[in-house]
């Protein structure tokens, strides 16, 4: 086996790394993918052997963590190649984990390389690589109008009859909330700095009718 080949720290980082990846179910989250911008910058880092392009996604708290798992990860994965495999995810994992952390957001692994991304998430991935946002604008702007024009069409018809009958009424009802309440969040969203993840996972406050 390989850890009969380690000794003193080798075998204490190989042990810890073992531990996490058998523990660890799967991700949610485009910075928790292989294919990921944190892990496109880790094996940079590692490549290069220099910490630095990784620190930028961590907070000033945990750089120290980092620098030491960073140069333990370069000097475990000279022994093998196996060695070498489980000591870059385990960096990947710790990274990621902190990130997210950081954003305020549970950690819940890393997802392969492939898996889809989340509505506009490429699409703004892509605005950043061609410089250019005309077309994520030109996106959200006919997302926007559909979604506005549906619901305030189905509020404005149900109203016309809503005093035809309780169920007309109550069909009016659910109708106008669903307006109000899309026209509140996409104003929140537009108004509100979206930098974190909500820690609690509890549900934003919306306004009640």
């Amino acid at each position: 086996m390989l850890i009969r080949n380690l000794s003193g720290v080798c075998v204490s980082l190989i042990l810890a790394i073992l531990v996490a990846l058998l523990a660890t179910p799967q991700a949610s989250a485009h910075c928790d993918t292989y294919d990921g911008p944190v892990i496109k910058d880790a094996r940079l880092a590692l490549e290069r052997s220099d910490v630095t392009p990784v620190l930028k996604w961590v907070g000033a708290e945990h750089e120290a963590e980092i620098r030491s798992l960073f140069e333990q990860t370069i000097s475990v994965a000279k022994l093998s190649e196996e060695a070498r495999s489980l000591a870059q995810r385990y960096f990947f994992e710790t990274l990621v984990r902190l990130h997210r952390e950081g954003e305020g957001a549970p950690y819940t692994g890393l997802k392969p390389s492939g898996t889809p991304l989340e509505p506009g998430v490429e699409e703004a991935e892509d605005a950043l690589t061609s410089k250019s946002a005309s077309s994520l604008l030109q996106s959200l702007n006919a997302a926007l109008t559909k979604g506005i024009n549906e619901r305030f069409a189905h509020a404005l018809e149900t109203r016309e009859h809503a005093g035809h009958s309780v169920e007309a009424g109550r069909e009016y009802v659910a109708a106008y909330i669903e307006f109000i309440h899309y026209v509140e969040r996409l104003h929140q969203a537009l108004t509100t700095p979206a930098a974190h993840h909500e820690a609690s996972g509890k549900p934003e406050v919306e306004h009640k009718h």
